[in-house]
């Protein structure tokens, strides 16, 4: 998977994850810097799963991780 097909992976399921529009959650991704730490952390991430990603997520924009 490509780094923007992993983006977008990203964006749809959160948004489907949140009840979102995917537009407004990739401006909340851009805003929050998390679309730039899944480039550069993509290795790392782009291998776990969909249940994780979405837990990193919620935990993201609740401000325990950083």
């Amino acid at each position: 998977m490509s780094v923007l097909s992993f983006k977008t992976y990203c964006i749809e399921n959160y948004a489907e994850h949140s009840g979102k529009a995917s537009s407004e959650v990739y401006e909340l991704f851009a805003h929050s810097g998390l679309l730039k730490m899944l480039q550069d952390d993509y290795e790392d991430l782009h291998g776990m799963g969909k249940e994780y990603l979405m837990d990193f997520f919620d935990k993201w924009f609740s401000g325990a991780v950083k």
